[in-house]
């Protein structure tokens, strides 16, 4: 799955809840059984950019990464629970659906991902967001469009990059053949919003598990802002044929914990459902953030998510 980009940053007080879904179409998700917290990090402080070269893309995406696969119509949510200022604890969840729409961005026919932050039943944030996979097997992060919404109202979209636009970058969001010691890599980078993120492989060949299964030879990254040096690192868990797994923090001001509680394909109407609400704000975007977006042609409904 996903989790290209940074899981973003929520209040400092989350606390996790293990949250498990037991369908029978149901990824159950993984305990750590290799810390990843405390502000233990692997020493980069920074990275570059890589160039893009569109003639390094095939013309249809198709990103089926060892570590970070996106078969449109599959569901994903990481789960865990944030407390309120009065001390009752709300759930929060990253619902992610790979839709089966593409984009043209920055030369590149990339994949639609379409993905809410959730607190309880409340939109926090509605993101539409651009992956392709190289020709070389790594994927990239083309840029993302975050909507903010407050009480069910949208507030605009402030943190909108595109790559080749304003400055922006494309970055890599998993490595074609991760491993340690290799170079810290750019996962994406708008100068005009203040973003960038940066990651390195961390360890390989970890085992995680939790109740009801286990996951072997697993990938940990850690993630950072390097604009953003309070904000600390991450460290994210990829199972391979299933994407992340886990989101554990390692210091920072913003701790976060997330687990995978659900991998599960998505048919029918709840997926055409989906699939407009993503084209409604790939449409909305030419409104809201017209300055950066409006250099991209229109999302269009081209793959095939196959069956069920």
């Amino acid at each position: 799955m996903l989790v290209h980009r940074r899981v973003r940053r929520v209040p400092r007080n989350l606390v996790v809840l293990a949250a498990l879904l037991l369908a029978s179409c149901t990824i159950g998700a993984p305990a750590d059984q290799s810390s990843a917290t405390g502000s233990e990090s692997v020493g980069a402080r920074d990275c570059s950019p890589v160039p893009l070269n569109p003639l390094d893309f095939p013309s249809a995406p198709k990103v089926d990464n060892r570590f970070y696969p996106l078969v449109p119509g599959m569901q994903f949510f990481l789960d865990g629970a944030v407390e309120a200022e009065d001390g009752t604890s709300h759930p929060h969840r990253i619902a992610t659906v790979v839709t089966d729409l593409t984009k043209v961005v920055d030369g590149v026919r990339s994949l639609v991902i379409f993905e809410e932050d959730l607190q309880g039943s409340e939109v926090l944030e509605s993101e539409i967001f651009f992956v392709a996979q190289r020709n070389d097997g790594s994927v990239w992060t083309l840029g993302e469009y975050p909507e903010e919404y407050e009480k069910g109202k949208l507030t605009g979209a402030p943190s909108t990059w595109i790559s080749g636009t304003a400055g922006a970058r494309a970055g890599i969001a998993m490595l074609a053949h991760p491993r340690v010691g290799a170079a810290t890599y750019l996962q994406g980078l708008g100068p005009g919003v203040g973003f960038k993120d940066c990651a390195t492989v961390f360890k390989t060949g970890q085992r995680a598990c939790r109740a009801l299964r286990c996951y072997d030879d697993v990938l940990v990254t850690d993630e950072f802002a390097p604009l953003e040096p309070e904000g600390g690192h991450q460290r994210k868990f990829y199972a391979p044929g299933v994407g992340v797994v886990q989101v554990a923090d390692a210091g920072g001001v913003d701790p976060e914990a997330l687990k995978l509680s659900r991998a599960a394909k998505l048919c029918g109407e709840e997926f055409a459902n989906v699939r407009q609400q993503a084209l409604a704000q790939d449409n909305r975007a030419y409104d809201v953030a017209k300055g950066v977006y409006s250099a991209t042609p229109q999302a269009q409904q081209t793959l095939d998510a196959g069956p069920c």
